[in-house]
């Protein structure tokens, strides 16, 4: 897997650069995960941090075998463009 980690006592996928915190926020419902929000420092901005830790988190998902709404209109357009992740998207 990837340097990205699931915290779940925050609900939070966690990636650490530099000495900064790269977060993708979510809430889980029984087998249903809803990213709600990225957040990526401006300090890590345009080194391609958030694409790293969305593909770690939906890592995550793939191997809990949870099915994802990806709220945050970041994750959406990620996915939107690596059709090999589309078949987590809850339909």
């Amino acid at each position: 897997m990837s340097d990205v980690i699931d915290n779940k006592a925050h609900h939070r996928f966690e990636l650490e650069m530099e000495g900064h915190l790269a977060t993708e926020h979510y809430k889980l419902d029984g087998s249903v995960i809803t990213f709600e929000h990225t957040d990526v420092p401006k300090e890590l901005g345009g080194k391609g941090v958030g694409s790293k830790l969305v593909q770690g988190a939906l890592d995550h998902v793939r191997a809990a075998g949870l099915k994802l709404i990806p709220q945050c209109p970041f994750v959406k357009a990620w996915i939107e463009k690596h059709p090999d992740y589309q078949d987590l998207v809850k339909r």
